[in-house]
């Protein structure tokens, strides 16, 4: 599990969301999000709030910079 710590947090639902922890993913991870609807930026949201445990919301939400590190970190599960 890898935590990221978002330069700039995001509120939703009334909530404040500082810090993501983001888990390893394991293939039906892929294949939930490959199922969803929608182009590949749609389905790449998906997979990331179900590895943070969060709504889809949350991820679309962040800024660009937290959005690359989520991304970053993501990366660094498959290599």
């Amino acid at each position: 599990m890898t935590t990221i710590e978002l330069k700039h947090p995001v509120t939703v639902a009334g909530r404040e969301i500082a810090s993501l922890a983001l888990r390893r993913p394991k293939v039906k991870d892929q294949l939930a999000a490959e199922k969803a609807s929608g182009g590949n930026a749609e389905k790449e949201i998906r997979l990331f709030a179900n590895l943070c445990e969060v709504e889809p919301a949350v991820i679309e939400e962040l800024d660009l910079a937290d959005y690359r590190q989520v991304q970053e970190a993501y990366s660094g599960f498959l290599s």
